[in-house]
């Protein structure tokens, strides 16, 4: 099993932090994370009514 090298992703961190504006980064961030967040709460409702749906037909 390989190890992850900790100095490669710190290094690559460094890098993006350094190149991209800082605003810029963690606004990319936030923008991921909505989007994650949202195809969760879909995820949910979607499986919710399926549940239900299926416990309607018995």
């Amino acid at each position: 099993m390989k190890f992850i090298n900790t100095g490669k992703i710190i290094w690559v961190f460094l890098m993006i932090m350094i190149l991209l504006p800082s605003c810029s980064f963690i606004e990319g961030v936030f923008k991921a994370g909505m989007g994650v967040g949202i195809l969760l709460v879909v995820a949910v409702i979607a499986v919710v009514i399926y549940v239900i749906s299926k416990l309607g037909r018995k």
